[in-house]
C-alpha cells in the first residue's frame, strides 16, 4: 500500500460524499486526526478498519489498497457483457465491462463463452411473434442449464432455469443477437441468432 496514494484516494472519496473528516471518523470510531493523518499520507488505516472504511466510502478494500480507481471508458458495450456465476449459491451477475466481482466470500472470474457445437445448440422457433427456445439438454440437480440470456448491442434479457425443469423459454421476437446459456458442467456457451 502506498500511503500517499491511498490517503489521496480517501480524501477524494470522502469529499465526493460531502463528508467532513470528523463525520468519517465518527463512522469508524477513530479520531478526526487519524483521518487527517491518512489523507496527508503520514500513516495508513489499521487493517482492521479497511472493510468499514471501504463501506463508508462506497468502494472496496482492493481499491483502497491500490490507491486508485481504474476506469475503462468506452468499453461498456452489451455485446461484450461478462457473466459471473457463484459456485456456492448459484448467484448470476453481469457486468458491461471488466469488474471486480465477489460473492459468498470468493472472487469470481468472468466466464469465457464457447461457441456451441451443432448438437449443443438451443432449438429456436418463431411461434407467431415470439421466440420459443427449447433443448434436450439434461436438467438434473447435478447437470443443468441455470440460465439462458439474449444479448444484443443495447439490452440483455435473462431467464433463470432450474434443475428438473424442461428448458423452455418464450421471449419477444428478435431477428438478431446472441443467445448465451450456462451449463453447470459445460460452462458458458453461445450461439448467434439470425432469424429470417
Amino acid at each position: 500500500m502506498d500511503q500517499v496514494r491511498t490517503g489521496a484516494l480517501i480524501r477524494r472519496l470522502r469529499t465526493e460524499l460531502h463528508l467532513t473528516q470528523k463525520q468519517l471518523a465518527e463512522q469508524l470510531c477513530v479520531s478526526d486526526k487519524a483521518v487527517s493523518k491518512w489523507e496527508c499520507g503520514n500513516g495508513c488505516p489499521d487493517i482492521s478498519l479497511l472493510a468499514a472504511l471501504a463501506d463508508a466510502l462506497g468502494t472496496d478494500i482492493q481499491v483502497l489498497l491500490s490507491g486508485e480507481i481504474s476506469k475503462q471508458k468506452g468499453n461498456a458495450n452489451m455485446k461484450r457483457l461478462k457473466f459471473y456465476v457463484c459456485r456456492s449459491c448459484g448467484n448470476i451477475l453481469t457486468a458491461a465491462s471488466d469488474a471486480s466481482v465477489t460473492c459468498c466470500g470468493s472472487r469470481l472470474s468472468a466466464l469465457e463463452p464457447r461457441k456451441a457445437e451443432a448438437h449443443e445448440q438451443l432449438q429456436v422457433e418463431d411461434i407467431g411473434g415470439e421466440l420459443y427456445l427449447s433443448s434436450e439438454h439434461e436438467m438434473t440437480k447435478e447437470h443443468y442449464i441455470s440460465f439462458v440470456a439474449y444479448v444484443n448491442a443495447s439490452s440483455v434479457l435473462l431467464y433463470r432455469q432450474y434443475p428438473e425443469w424442461n428448458l423452455q423459454v418464450r421471449m419477444p421476437l428478435f431477428r438478431s443477437g446472441r443467445l448465451v446459456w450456462y451449463c453447470t458442467k459445460c460452462g458458458l456457451l453461445y450461439q448467434d441468432l439470425r432469424m429470417k
